[in-house]
C-alpha cells in the first residue's frame, strides 16, 4: 500500500477527529453466563440482551466453558485486542469456571490467590506439568493491552448462581473480590454485577428466580438473562464510567431495587 504524503491539514484534522471518537462498539468477553446459547438446552447468556439498552452496538465474544486462563491460552484475548479500536468498550466477566479442579488440570483453573506474580504447577491428564497464573494475572494483562490500544475495559464480577442463604442470594465467591481488585490495580471501571443481580433476585424471591434456571443453578433462561442484563445496566448507571452515557431510554427505565 502506498500513501500520499501530500496530505492537506484539513485531511489530517479530519483523521484526528475520527480517531478521537469514543465508544463506537461494546465487546463482551466471558463465559456461558454471558454467551449466546448459555449452557444449552434453551438457556441464554445475558450478553445477548445488553444491546437493547444501549445506543451503540454490542458484539458478544463470550464463549461457554471458558475461564480467564483458558480465554487467554486459546488466544481469544489476543484476537479481541487485535479487533478493538480506540474508544471501544470491552466488558470482561469471568469466574464461574476459574476454580481449582483437583489433582488433574482441566485447562481452566487459575492459580489460587490474587497476587500478580503468584503461580502454581498443575498436572495434565498425560502426566506432564504446567505452570499457571492467577485470575488477576490473566485479567490485568488483557486490560493493560486493551488500554494501550485506547480501548476502555470494564471489569464485571461474575453473576450469582441460584443458590440461596435463607431468603437472600448466598455471598459471592472469591472471584468477585478478585475482579474488584483488578479494577483497582488497572484503573478500569468495575461493576459489581454479582451484587446488582443479587439485589434483583432478592426482590423477585427464590420461587420466581428458580423458574429462570431450567437446566442447573448457573445458566439462565432468556427471561432470567434479561434480568441479569438489566442488573448490569443498573450497575453502569450507579457508577462513574463513560459507558453510562450510552444507555438509552429503555436502559434508563430498568427497575431499580
Amino acid at each position: 500500500m502506498t500513501y500520499d504524503l501530500r496530505t492537506t491539514d484539513k485531511k489530517v484534522d479530519r483523521k484526528k477527529k475520527a480517531h478521537n471518537i469514543v465508544g463506537q462498539t461494546v465487546y463482551l468477553a466471558g463465559d456461558s453466563t454471558m454467551a449466546k446459547g448459555g449452557g444449552g438446552s434453551g438457556t441464554d447468556g445475558w450478553g445477548q440482551y445488553l444491546g437493547q439498552y444501549l445506543t451503540i452496538p454490542v458484539i458478544n465474544r463470550a464463549i461457554a466453558g471458558r475461564s480467564a486462563r483458558s480465554y487467554t491460552d486459546e488466544g481469544r484475548f489476543t484476537s479481541l485486542i487485535d479487533e478493538v479500536q480506540s474508544g471501544d468498550y470491552v466488558i470482561i466477566e469471568f469466574g464461574h469456571n476459574d476454580g481449582l479442579s483437583g489433582d488433574i488440570d482441566n485447562g481452566r483453573e487459575d492459580a489460587f490467590g490474587d497476587g500478580y506474580d503468584t503461580t502454581a504447577t498443575v498436572t495434565e491428564a498425560d502426566g506432564t506439568t504446567k505452570v499457571i497464573h492467577t485470575f488477576t494475572f490473566y485479567l490485568q494483562n488483557a486490560i493493560t493491552a486493551l488500554q494501550a490500544k485506547g480501548a476502555i475495559p470494564i471489569v464485571s464480577s461474575q453473576t450469582p448462581d441460584n443458590i440461596w442463604s435463607g431468603n437472600v442470594i448466598a455471598a459471592g465467591p472469591r472471584f468477585v473480590g478478585y475482579a474488584e481488585l483488578v479494577g483497582q490495580r488497572t484503573g478500569a471501571v468495575y461493576v459489581d454485577h454479582y451484587d446488582y443481580v443479587a439485589q434483583a433476585y432478592n426482590t423477585f424471591g427464590q420461587t420466581t428466580v428458580t423458574t429462570w434456571y431450567p437446566l442447573d443453578h448457573t445458566h439462565t433462561s432468556p427471561t432470567g438473562a434479561n434480568v441479569v442484563a438489566q442488573a448490569f445496566i443498573r450497575g453502569l448507571l450507579c457508577g462513574s464510567g463513560t459507558l453510562k452515557s450510552k444507555v438509552n431510554a429503555a436502559g434508563q427505565a430498568v427497575p431499580i431495587e
